[in-house]
């Protein structure tokens, strides 16, 4: 039987029992385990692991850990080093919608299973969102992120934070159904599929020409204007 010592700085101990926060974990092991095996059996989702220091020195995810190492491990800094675009499981529809207000391309389909998920996140590069950690634990997935909160707005506003979004915000530019970019339309050539009251009072409209659906500044704006600025604060 082999042992290794753990520390998991503030950021990451959310994953861990309770009885092993804010404490050195102390776990025992057979034969060769890699680092991230033994980070990922205490619950830790590895996308979520940045630098890792085994007895003080810089080591990867694929170190094979030593009997007698102290391995400390750090949360993965905010931030992403490419365009953001994301791959959301079935349960996120509402935290769907608001990444697409903002402008942030975003794949998602109320019947993903997990395979699918996993077979998209390989082909195309994306960030998985999800609150299912053994989803994050495939070794396919590269960047993601487990949502601490259970509330849409506040899942929102982790993403933002987390990635570092808030300076690539360009709301209203996508549409919320079908994720595609929208376009602006003459309002002449909608007239006939507008409400009274919306043909009176309003007069800039964005259409999506994938899906059909038309856009304009209605009563949900103000709301929609109040939420953007809060998650970029």
């Amino acid at each position: 039987m082999r042992t290794a010592h753990f520390s998991f700085l503030p950021g990451l101990e959310y994953f861990l029992p309770l009885e092993k926060r804010n404490t050195t974990v102390v776990l025992n092991f057979r034969g060769q385990q890699s680092v991230k095996h033994l980070i990922e059996s205490l619950g830790v989702p590895h996308p979520e692991v940045g630098e890792i220091l085994v007895n003080g020195h810089k080591k990867d995810l694929a170190y094979i850990t030593q009997d007698g190492d102290r391995v400390e491990v750090h949360p993965v800094p905010d931030g992403y080093p490419l365009d953001p675009r994301f791959l959301l499981d079935s349960h996120l529809g509402r935290l769907t919608a608001y990444l697409r207000m903002l402008g942030f391309d975003c794949l998602y389909q109320n019947d993903y299973e997990d395979d699918e998920l996993a077979e998209l996140v390989q082909q195309d590069v994306r960030i998985l969102l999800t609150r299912d950690r053994r989803l994050l634990m495939r070794k396919v997935v590269i960047y993601g992120y487990c949502l601490r909160s259970l509330d849409s707005q506040i899942q929102l506003v982790e993403v933002v934070h987390r990635f570092d979004l808030a300076g690539k915000i360009n709301p209203f530019h996508r549409c919320l159904r079908c994720n595609h970019l929208l376009e602006m339309v003459n309002k002449e050539a909608i007239l006939d599929r507008l409400e009274p009251l919306t043909r009176l009072y309003f007069n800039e409209f964005r259409l999506c020409p994938a899906c059909d659906q038309v856009y304009w500044q209605g009563s949900h704006y103000a709301r929609m204007q109040a939420l953007i600025e809060r998650v970029s604060q």
